[in-house]
């Protein structure tokens, strides 16, 4: 080696090492004025102050400088962390609501204690073991329902349309929350499976229940794999989960942080179960993380058509760190990349706004990348669908009857006068029953406003904070008379909305969460649009090649 080179290569060394000695002495003196400080104001503060709160404070400030993925741990926290990778707690499987003095249980889980020990929706938690839950929180109530398998309990509860109260001896166990919380057919020839988290064991899950659904219908077609509102979860559950569906030895996904030992790429091991079944993924706004994984590599493959809204946008790896006591740190690790090579993470943290605000990769700055194929698809902002599916928001309306408990209410009263429904698929409101929620939503004390009327009173209050509104007073007052609406006309003009939301809570009560969701195939269009082009072969194809 020359001596030129030889004193070059020390002398980057030289640098390195003094650049990463300037870091560690910036770190210790911040850590060293941190903790005197600490101690001065414990020491000399006035009015005292509370230790773990202001130690709090600290860790809270300085973790709002970073994304909101990376959090603190506690040991009071750990169930609940644990819970979001497993799908496992003790308790008695039930979720409960906030209903005037008492929590009520707002849905049994099929199969679990609660369901089997014949508590019922609506029913009002009276006591737990003797322990009066008269105007506690839902928080409060759920601490008492949940705890370690195998522990009993008596519960109290008042069951609508009667005066008695009922004392049930219920035993706690092992509550798992299914991945796959449904898998059935929408007809003879179209599969439909709803993947809801992406937990521990989650990818055996969906493997078993789609060859199981393959093995039954010897006329199947196609599948619609439903990751709407999934959150994700495990990277190597995505990971399995694409695997599925792809060739072995296919790239899945990649991760690039600031430390190599980051930097990985995860490849398909498993024999695929399916390579040729049309597969149509369905995505929505708050389909995130691992569930952007699987949609995008399904894309990047053109192994699948992808509809719906666009997703989440997270394109972002956290791994947890060990802390003194107990705690750990969930910290932001790396960035994951799809096999076209494109990062769908859509908001910089690291540069944030003047304000402190975090901003969106402009469409300027996103770049171009290629599926399988050759179709164009693009970074920097989440999964863009193949077929776009227009937003389905609730009117504010029909989220006024559902806040306030009125579609619950009308709900049990319904169950309580009709032993039995129909199949879930086939149940239909009648315009008989529509007009008895009517007559039972007019006893009932809400106020809502249509959406001129919200509009409306934006404009006065921006007239008055502005000065301008006494110009206009008059206009304004008789513009408001003209709007102001009949309760019953407004139910009436939204009845094919609320009726699909009454014929969705009604199913329920009769058959869980599997009857809630085989209520909306007729209603769904994401669903509906997925049949239709899994049916048609020309049209699922041609959404999988380069436009020329």
């Amino acid at each position: 080696m020359k001596k030129r080179n030889l004193f070059l290569i020390i002398g980057i060394a030289a640098l390195a090492s003094i650049a990463a000695a300037d870091s560690y002495f910036e770190i210790n003196k911040n850590i060293d004025i941190f903790s005197s400080m600490f101690k001065e104001l414990n020491s000399n503060y006035v009015d005292g102050v509370d230790a773990d709160k202001l130690t709090q404070t600290g860790i809270d400030a300085m973790l709002d400088n970073l994304d909101p993925y990376t959090n603190l741990i506690t040991e009071e926290d750990l169930d609940n962390y644990k819970f979001q990778t497993t799908g496992r707690y003790g308790g008695i499987g039930a979720q409960v609501r906030d209903d005037g003095d008492y929590i009520t249980i707002a849905e049994p889980y099929e199969g679990f204690p609660a369901q089997r020990a014949g508590l019922q929706a609506g029913d009002a938690i009276i006591s737990v073991d003797g322990i009066s839950c008269k105007n506690k929180n839902v928080d409060e109530v759920s601490h008492l329902l949940k705890g370690t398998p195998n522990t009993g309990f008596k519960i109290t509860v008042k069951r609508p349309g009667t005066n008695e109260e009922i004392t049930k001896e219920i035993k706690r166990e092992e509550v798992v929350i299914k991945s796959v919380s449904y898998s059935g057919m929408i007809d003879q020839q179209i599969a439909y499976i709803k993947f809801t988290q992406f937990t521990d064991n989650s990818a055996r899950e969906l493997s078993d229940a789609f060859k199981e659904l393959k093995k039954n219908n010897p006329q199947l077609k196609g599948l619609i794999l439903d990751l709407r509102s999934n959150p994700g979860g495990l990277l190597n559950e995505a990971v399995d989960i694409a695997n599925l569906f792809i060739p072995r030895g296919s790239e899945v996904v990649s991760t690039k942080g600031k430390q190599a030992e980051w930097d990985k790429k995860y490849v398909a091991m498993n024999n695929p179960v399916d390579v040729d079944l049309p597969i149509a993924v369905l995505t929505n706004h708050n389909s995130a993380s691992a569930a952007e994984i699987v949609s995008g590599v399904l894309q990047d493959n053109d192994r699948a058509v992808v509809i719906g809204q666009r997703t989440y946008g997270k394109g972002l790896v956290q791994t947890t760190r060990p802390l003194p006591y107990g705690n750990k740190l969930k910290v932001t690790t790396a960035k994951y990349y799809i096999p076209s090579g494109r990062c769908i993470q859509a908001l910089d943290y690291t540069h944030r706004n003047a304000d402190g605000s975090v901003g969106k990769v402009p469409d300027s700055l996103k770049h171009e990348f290629k599926t399988k194929n050759g179709r164009k698809v693009f970074d920097g902002g989440g999964i863009e669908p193949d077929v776009k599916m227009d937003d389905v928001e609730m009117s504010l309306l029909s989220q006024q009857l559902f806040i306030k408990g009125i579609l619950f209410e009308f709900t049990t009263q319904y169950k309580i006068n009709h032993p039995t429904i129909a199949a879930a698929k086939d149940f239909r409101l009648t315009d008989a029953d529509f007009d008895e929620f009517v007559k039972f939503a007019g006893t009932k004390n809400f106020e809502h406003q249509s959406e001129s009327e919200k509009a409306l009173s934006d404009l006065k209050k921006e007239a008055e904070k502005e000065k301008y509104f006494d110009d206009f007073k008059t206009q304004f007052e008789n513009l408001q008379a003209k709007l102001n609406h009949d309760k019953k006309d407004d139910l009436y003009h939204n009845k094919t909305e609320i009726k699909e939301l009454l014929e969705n809570e009604i199913v329920s009560r009769y058959y869980f969460q599997k009857g809630r969701t085989e209520a909306d195939f007729n209603n769904d269009p994401n669903i509906l649009k997925a049949v239709s082009i899994l049916k048609d072969k020309a049209a699922y194809e041609s959404l999988l090649v380069m436009k020329k």
